[in-house]
């Protein structure tokens, strides 16, 4: 029997990214816009070229309408039901959402449509769910609703620092949903993280920073003309660690 490993889920916010992951030797990746604000849903064009580019990839799209809170107005939740759609059609093999109520909550009824509009896809809650006051609580929540994963930093600003938390919900689970850990993970973390978690899978943007490489006006306010981009080397990196540990 062919040993498994715990795998590395690569977020990817350009075409760039994506080569690079694949680079590094990533299976399957978060496709994303605008890391800086925690991801917003990827263009169309990037998703279909990734997909023209790598037929064998699992690509898992997130869907976020727009940066801030997880409570979205009728309006961007129409927005958010046709990103699901068009994700669907164009070739993803999972959707990645997080929609909560006005009380921080758990939104199950829009939560279940998302998660039927997903066609039978993989389903990932994301990181909105480290806002939610019950974890173990909520995380029923999401097994009820036949979700088969959730990211999360067990609420911590780094998955590091929430690592306790992220060991009872692994033990919460109990095989009946994936708890993903995300924020901070990094080659030089992975292998603490593993031993302390039990978690099968770990998500990480394995980025470096770029500098600027033209000079101009600022086009916001957080805008300093830098950006990142996936790291190869960091993508094998983790993925290395990750074999020193059977599932």
């Amino acid at each position: 029997m062919k040993e498994k490993h715990p795998l590395l889920e690569v977020c990817c916010g350009s075409m760039t990214s994506v080569d690079n992951a694949l680079a590094g030797g990533a299976e399957r990746i978060e496709l994303c816009s605008a890391l800086g604000v925690g991801g917003l849903t990827p263009s169309l064009g990037l998703l279909r070229e990734a997909r023209k580019r790598y037929p064998a990839l699992t690509i898992h799209v997130l869907i976020r309408p727009r940066e801030g809170d997880f409570n979205y107005s009728p309006g961007e939740m129409e927005v958010l039901m046709e990103d699901v759609r068009l994700a669907v059609e164009n070739g993803a093999d999972g959707i990645v959402c997080g929609i909560l109520d006005k009380n921080g909550e758990i939104d199950i009824v829009r939560t279940g449509q998302v998660i039927a509009a997903s066609g039978g896809r993989q389903f990932t809650f994301h990181r909105a769910f480290d806002a939610v006051t019950d974890p173990i609580s909520s995380l029923e929540t999401l097994v009820s609703l036949g979700c088969h994963r959730v990211l999360t930093s067990g609420g911590a600003e780094t998955a590091v620092e929430g690592a306790d938390m992220l060991k009872k919900l692994v033990r919460a689970a109990d095989g009946r949903i994936i708890v993903m850990p995300g924020a901070g993970v990094k080659s030089s973390n992975v292998a603490h993280l593993m031993r302390n978690t039990g978690c099968t899978e770990v998500h990480a943007s394995c980025a470096r920073a770029l500098a600027p490489a033209m000079r101009g006006p600022a086009l916001g306010v957080a805008d300093d003309g830098s950006r990142t981009e996936t790291d190869a080397n960091e993508v094998a990196a983790v993925i290395a660690a990750l074999r020193e540990f059977r599932i």
